[in-house]
């Protein structure tokens, strides 16, 4: 599959299998988002890996996943819940303000090597830090910026053309719709 099909396809799965992976993928796909471009490259971002059933338990009920979808319908029931999570850190001494920036670039390489091994990901910023910060026990030194949810995915979203809103939702057989803009309404060529 080419990086462009594998960007094309990867939709935030929020529904997994219970089934562990493996933490040779897991320290790949991290690996990945250390590769990530970073501003000076003073490489603020460190991470942590939770695969413990469970410390992911406790940390499942301090994140927030679908917050579009009627109450009760964005959460994963019993069963299909993360099967591990990556914390993404900025290490206070490093960070700049371009920071952001070179998280979103490590979240990104991160999703797109678990989604080319089979593995599904949800990046989380709603999630409650500060009683994350204690489950971790991380230092004053660093900020906990955003998670991702990771396992094998239990679901397939769809993307479809943002037509009257842009907040994604289950059709009738509880399949997850996407809408995303249309490259006709955001690509300027040569000048605006």
């Amino acid at each position: 599959m080419s990086v462009y099909d594998i960007i094309k396809n990867r939709r935030s799965i929020r529904r997994f299998k219970q089934q562990p992976v493996s933490y040779e993928i897991l320290e790949k796909m991290i690996e990945a988002g250390r590769l990530g471009p970073s501003a000076n490259n003073f490489q603020p971002i460190e991470y942590i890996l939770v695969d413990d059933p469970k410390i992911v338990q406790k940390i499942f009920v301090h994140t927030r996943l679908a917050g579009y979808l009627p109450k009760g319908t964005g959460v994963p029931p019993a069963g299909q819940e993360p099967v591990a999570y990556i914390a993404i850190l900025i290490n206070k001494e490093l960070g700049t303000k371009w920071s952001a920036h070179d998280i979103g670039a490590a979240a990104k390489n991160i999703m797109l090597t678990g989604f080319e091994k089979g593995v599904g990901s949800c990046w989380l910023g709603a999630i409650n830090r500060e009683e994350i910060v204690k489950l971790l026990n991380i230092t004053e030194h660093y900020e906990l910026d955003t998670m991702i949810a990771v396992g094998y995915p239990d679901e397939e979203p769809v993307s479809e053309p943002l037509n009257d809103s842009h907040k994604y939702y289950k059709d009738e057989s509880g399949k997850l719709h996407v809408p995303k803009r249309e490259l006709q309404n955001i690509l300027h060529h040569n000048s605006f």
